[in-house]
């Protein structure tokens, strides 16, 4: 493939030594409300993406034996309240309860070498929890000594978790700036390698076979709907679903308070959140990097915002519904779909894929439950 003319011209780094219930409404949206449509000529695969496809069709021969393939739900209630037919991908069934071990353990194999014994020392990452866990349980089954950067406000139920995998937890403040340093301290240490929980391609592109079993579970669906952090499982969902099913929208969903996503694609340039976001989605309070936005910049077709009682009342309405324990990052891709903004897609995107992903649920912290309000475009829904 040739660069298109909306590539980086830069290098991206690679870490790495190796290569069922959405809702029709009809009363006047939010006034913060937000939403990009993507304009102006379709773009095309960029041969300077830090992935491609084929590097998703490794990932897969890679992990395929080691992970489940999770269910895809469904639930007549909600398709009655938003009038298209929503399919759910149960990410929270996998493997340490969310879809990280599906890059963390692609990153784990190709370190390594199929002709040698030789392991790394040690691996090392930053994470609010979900990969943290995830690489934790992936270096353990290679027998690789895993050290994992925690933010103090991390979930308690993931800490543990972390610990129980048998990794080390080493903690730091919540800022971006904290948490690098302290990883970089103890990749010195320990003489680890760095396994980033979004930027590094490896992870990338095993996040990426999310799609590849939607698109074989849903073969007629027109779009999938996925939060957004750090930005590494959209991005190898896109470059999958682009490379495959090209007509098939991809949309990104975050928190308000952590937006980005939205801020890079209104102003066509990286920008990260400006300090720590406040969200009750701990799982994507990261900013997109420099290897996940080109892909997003240029593939990914809209990005949504929610706020913060929409993420709430969207993740209990699952728990209720659904009865599916997910946790609310994941519900921030239910609230976009249920949002009143989302009505302003097209009808003829009928079948929609929800990736829930993840269910590491801290139930002992649940105080926002009993504060938890229902939205106003949602007060005459009776749940």
């Amino acid at each position: 493939m040739s660069p298109c003319q909306n590539c980086v011209k830069l290098p991206l780094p690679r870490l790495l030594p190796s290569q069922s219930h959405t809702v029709h409404w009809t009363s006047t949206p939010p006034k913060n409300r937000r939403i990009i449509r993507q304009t102006g000529p379709k773009r095309t695969m960029c041969a300077q993406y830090c992935i491609s496809f084929a590097d998703v069709e490794k990932a897969h021969i890679n992990i395929r034996d080691f992970i489940h393939l999770t269910p895809m739900l469904t639930s007549s209630i909600l398709n009655q309240l938003t009038g298209r037919n929503l399919f759910f991908k149960c990410e929270q069934f996998q493997k340490t309860g969310s879809f990280k071990i599906r890059g963390a353990l692609n990153a784990i194999r190709n370190l390594i070498p199929a002709t040698s014994e030789e392991k790394p020392k040690a691996v090392v990452t930053h994470s609010s929890g979900n990969h943290g866990q995830a690489l934790a349980y992936a270096a353990k089954l290679e027998g690789i000594p895993a050290y994992i950067v925690v933010p103090q406000t991390a979930p308690n139920c993931k800490k543990l978790a972390i610990q129980a995998y048998g990794a080390s937890i080493v903690y730091s403040e919540q800022s971006d700036e904290s948490r690098e340093n302290v990883t970089k301290r103890i990749m010195e240490e320990t003489e680890g390698i760095m396994v980033h929980a979004s930027q590094e391609p490896a992870v990338i592109a095993g996040q990426g076979t999310v799609a590849m079993e939607v698109l074989d579970q849903v073969p007629l669906v027109d779009a999938l709907v996925v939060p957004v952090g750090g930005g590494g499982m959209v991005a190898g969902i896109a470059i999958t679903v682009k490379a495959l099913r090209p007509s098939v929208k991809v949309y990104a969903a975050e928190p308000l308070n952590a937006d980005d996503c939205y801020q890079s694609k209104l102003k066509g340039e990286l920008t990260p959140n400006p300090y720590p976001p406040e969200t009750i989605a701990d799982g994507v309070k990261s900013s997109i990097g420099l290897n996940t936005w080109p892909i997003i910049r240029d593939l990914v077709d809209d990005v949504f915002t929610v706020t913060e009682n929409e993420i709430k009342y969207a993740t209990q309405l699952v728990w209720e519904r659904m009865k599916l324990l997910i946790e609310p990052t994941a519900g921030v891709g239910v609230a976009a779909v249920l949002s009143q903004h989302f009505q302003t897609v097209s009808s003829e995107v009928k079948n929609i894929c929800i990736v829930l992903s993840g269910g590491n649920v801290d139930i002992t912290s649940l105080t926002w439950v009993k504060q938890a309000e229902r939205p106003a475009p949602y007060q005459s829904l009776s749940v």
